[in-house]
């Protein structure tokens, strides 16, 4: 009876909150679900294909296709969600990401490279949907004419964001558990199960018209008119390349090779990486506020302190493997912020009729820096080393830090 008294209470509670609070909370656990999944789905190619003899540079080009589709993704999604309605982009993602995972269920045997490959390339496709709407719907929720609006939309941002990459370094672990106690076919039925699940509630619960704007936008309005958003879509292609240069292929290949360490340890690694940045992004409000001032100067100047980050891993002595992984920690820490405040100001940016675009074109660009991090992650490595990758990201996130110069001169 108590339990049933709480449960009541809860409902109580919830119906109680503010529409757009409830709105929200939907999408961030929709957001929450999928996130999980594809954290956990990474980590399952990765191991399941490493025990079948993949080099880890053939696991990483599995993933070529996820990113590459992801350039495409969010400039075509903007536009439906503008068209369509973000709870509709939103519901499609999930839908894909069920078909992706389904497409994993075959014999072994027919676990082709190419085949993979597609799925993959399904699962970006559906994981770039699901993060464009999740993003776009905030600006949308939060009432732009309130007082503070500014603050509290830098805060709903920071959360969906932090706890995003918090809850994919999760799915990191989820995936290994998954593999050792059920298997890889067992664990990709459980995550589509589960993913049917948060479908079947988004689609009773979720607006229908989120983020739908009241003239149907043309195709060639994807590309966004607004210097800032475009400035700030550049600075953030170089932000992201500069971390998967060294993230995505030539840390883990490093590690494994040179230093002898379990593939085991090394995920375990990139996981707690991924927690603590996402960790570190939801507190980003607090740590960003200490400093005052243009928000092309804020956005430099901590581009430039990750640069200088950047300049001092390269010129350590790569033998000395725990300084290094302290180092990339702490990369970590200020990478964190710096990818939260661009969350934070391109959803301030965006157009408030249309959001989906602008926001579609921004990470458009950040798709764009994955693929060219991870490509560049694999042919530098293998013709320089770690070393080289890690001049790269340095120089990569100084041109971050430039192109922000560029910014309107206003505060945010």
């Amino acid at each position: 009876m108590a339990s049933g008294g709480g449960d009541a209470s809860l409902g109580a509670r919830l119906r109680a909150l503010p529409f757009e609070v409830r709105q929200y909370l939907l999408i961030t656990g929709n957001y929450w679900a999928f996130t999980l999944t594809d954290g956990a789905l990474r980590m399952l190619v990765v191991l399941h294909f490493h025990r079948l003899g993949y080099s880890p540079l053939e696991v990483a080009l599995l993933f070529l296709f996820y990113e590459a589709f992801g350039v495409v993704t969010n400039l075509v999604g903007g536009w439906l969600g503008a068209r369509l309605g973000l709870n509709r982009t939103m519901n499609v993602g999930l839908g894909l990401q069920i078909v992706a995972l389904t497409m994993l269920m075959v014999p072994a045997a027919a676990l082709t490279v190419p085949w993979v490959m597609a799925a993959q390339a399904l699962s970006g496709i559906a994981k770039d949907l699901n993060k464009m709407s999740a993003k776009s719907a905030v600006k949308v929720l939060v009432p732009q004419d309130s007082p503070g609006a500014g603050s509290a939309l830098y805060r709903w941002v920071a959360i969906l964001t932090g706890s995003k990459n918090a809850l994919k370094g999760a799915g990191f672990f989820l995936g290994g558990a998954l593999l050792t106690l059920i298997g890889f076919r067992g664990a990709v039925l459980a995550m589509a199960l589960m993913l049917a699940v948060v479908l079947g509630l988004s689609l009773w619960r979720l607006r229908a018209d989120l983020g739908r704007v009241k003239h149907k936008p043309k195709f060639r309005e994807v590309f966004s008119q607004s210097r800032a958003v475009n400035v700030l879509s550049a600075a953030r292609l170089c932000l992201f390349a500069s971390r998967d240069v060294w993230f995505v292929v030539a840390l883990p290949v490093f590690l494994y090779d040179q230093h002898g360490w379990s593939h085991w340890t090394v995920g375990g690694l990139l996981a707690i990486w991924v927690i603590g940045y996402g960790g570190v992004q939801t507190q980003a409000p607090r740590l960003t506020r200490l400093v005052h001032g243009e928000a092309r100067l804020l956005t430099a100047g901590w581009a430039a302190a990750l640069a200088l980050l950047g300049v001092g891993l390269a010129l350590l002595p790569l033998e000395a493997v725990s300084w290094l992984v302290l180092g990339l920690l702490a990369f970590g820490v200020l990478f964190a912020v710096n990818s939260s405040w661009h969350s934070y100001l391109i959803v301030h940016y965006a157009r408030a009729d249309g959001v989906s675009m602008d926001v579609g074109f921004y990470y458009m660009a950040n798709a764009m820096g994955r693929l060219i991090g991870t490509l560049l992650s694999g042919w530098l490595y293998m013709q320089h080393g770690l070393g080289a990758c890690l001049w790269v990201a340095a120089a990569l996130v100084a041109a971050s830090a430039l192109l922000a110069l560029g910014l309107p001169r206003r505060s945010a």
